[in-house]
C-alpha cells in the first residue's frame, strides 16, 4: 500500500493506494495553524488511522510547501512559516517509525500530471498550484526540475537581483504593478 499526504496551508489531505493505484481511503482534516508539534502530530494520527482502518502497512510520501535544504535538513520557503526551520522529514520518520519520501508539493502535482494527468505524453510539463499560497513545479521528460534550491518552477519563493535605477521598467517590475493614472 501507498500513502500519499498533501501537506497544504489550510488542509492535510491522505490517500491511500493499492499496488494497482486504486484507491482506498481518503481523507481530510484541517492544518494546525501556526503550530508544528500539532502539524506533526495530525499527519502521524492520519496515517495510523489509515492503516488501523486498513489492516495494513504502507510507505509514505509527503507533498510539502517549500522545501528541504541540501546543506541542513530544514524546510525552507514554505509560506506555512511555522513549517520554516524544522526538521520536519526527520520529526515525521522518528513518529511513524520509518522512512518517509518528501518534495516540494507543486512538483509532486507537476509530475503526477506529467505521468498520468491532463499533460500525459507532453515533454515539458508547468504546473501550477493556487491555494493558500501559490507554487508550480517543472517536468521535463518525466523528471521534475528541482533547482538548488529544490524549487525551480516556483516563482514567488525565489531570490530575484535587485534592480538599478539605470535598469528599465525598475523595480515595480519585480515587485508590484501600478495602474496608470486617470488623468
Amino acid at each position: 500500500m501507498k500513502i500519499g499526504l498533501d501537506l497544504g496551508g489550510t488542509k492535510i489531505e491522505i490517500i491511500a493506494l493499492d499496488d494497482k493505484g486504486t484507491e482506498l481511503l481518503r481523507r481530510r482534516v484541517p492544518t494546525p495553524q501556526g503550530n508544528y508539534p500539532a502539524t506533526l502530530q495530525a499527519i502521524t494520527d492520519l496515517v495510523h488511522e489509515a492503516e488501523t482502518e486498513l489492516g495494513q502497512r504502507g510507505s509514505i510520501g509527503i507533498g510539502t510547501p517549500g522545501s528541504l535544504s541540501k546543506a541542513t535538513g530544514r524546510l525552507k520557503n514554505s509560506n506555512s512559516v511555522h513549517l520554516n526551520g524544522q526538521l520536519i522529514l526527520q520529526d515525521l520518520e522518528s513518529m511513524l517509525q520509518r522512512s518517509i519520501r518528501i518534495s516540494n508539493d507543486a512538483n509532486c502535482f507537476a509530475l503526477s500530471e506529467a505521468i498520468d494527468g491532463a499533460a500525459a505524453g507532453a515533454d515539458v510539463v508547468f504546473g501550477v498550484i493556487l491555494g493558500t499560497g501559490t507554487g508550480a513545479g517543472i517536468v521535463v521528460k518525466k523528471n521534475v526540475l528541482t533547482g538548488p534550491n529544490g524549487i525551480a518552477g516556483e516563482w514567488g519563493h525565489n531570490p530575484l537581483p535587485w534592480p538599478t535605477k539605470e535598469e528599465l521598467p525598475g523595480q515595480e517590475c519585480y515587485l508590484q504593478w501600478t495602474p496608470p493614472s486617470r488623468q
